[in-house]
């Protein structure tokens, strides 16, 4: 029963109160009519049964008597962003490091949402066995076949440039407590800088079933190693000494 005057705007709100991290699904749907309660004339009602009938709803007498607007609502929770610490992975530039990164996941089982407030974050653990053989069917990146889809967010596209082929990440193990329900995911994350970077990132992990959960982390590339150290040996006072050394490019 809301009138309108002519181009006046409508705004329809939508509120999402979720108790269960899973999607949730929903229609909001726009039923528009004449004010005066006649009808937008149409020559061609069986035509316009065939290609408008879910976007229209039509007369006795064949004209249009109210015109719809369907917008499905998805509806996926996003686990409370806490003051979580973030989980450094620091290398020296032009080496090679690779961590265990351990995230837990709550909500994931309806019911088990408790978790103690100590282990709410992501967890860099080098103490994890370097030949963990279970296989996890999880691939990175958001698609629909998989139980668990994860990848690395950045604050811009600047810092996903120059990061984002620095940095593997990949799935290797998941457990799940029986008693909690919490799940916990193990991360192998490489890291391969070229320079000294200091940068953030969000390790963002979606479930198919729904529900959202990020996790900060911080890479930090230090200073190389000296290459090599050159000396110079006088020759005398006020004369030139020189030495030649090759400089090899690792790019074109």
């Amino acid at each position: 029963g809301t009138q309108l005057c002519p181009k006046e705007k409508l705004d329809i709100p939508v509120l999402f109160m979720p108790d269960t991290m899973k999607t949730y699904k929903a229609v909001v749907v726009i039923h528009v009519m004449r004010e005066n309660g006649e009808n937008w004339p149409y020559e061609d009602s069986a035509e316009l049964k065939k290609d408008l009938k879910s976007s229209v709803t039509i007369a006795e007498n064949g004209g249009i008597q109210g015109i719809l607007w369907i917008y499905p609502v998805h509806g996926i929770p996003e686990a409370p962003q806490q003051k979580l610490v973030p989980a450094v992975v620091r290398c020296r530039a032009r080496q090679r490091v690779e961590r265990r990164v351990e995230v837990l996941l709550t909500g994931v089982v309806p019911g088990a949402n408790a978790m103690p407030a100590a282990r709410n974050s992501a967890v860099v653990n080098t103490n994890k066995p370097a030949n963990i053989q279970e296989e996890v069917q999880v691939t990175p990146g958001f698609s629909t076949t998989v139980e668990f889809l994860y990848e690395l967010q950045y604050r811009s596209n600047e810092i996903k440039s120059h990061l984002g082929a620095l940095v593997g990440i990949n799935l290797i193990q998941r457990e799940r407590d029986t008693d909690s329900g919490i799940i916990t995911l193990i991360f192998n994350i490489v890291f391969a800088p070229n320079k000294p970077i200091r940068n953030e990132a969000t390790l963002v992990v979606q479930c198919t079933t729904g529900g959202v959960w990020k996790f900060p982390m911080l890479f930090i590339a230090t200073e190389p190693e000296v290459d090599d150290v050159i000396n110079i040996e006088a020759v005398g006072l006020n004369k030139e000494s020189i030495v030649g050394f090759k400089l090899t490019s690792q790019t074109r």
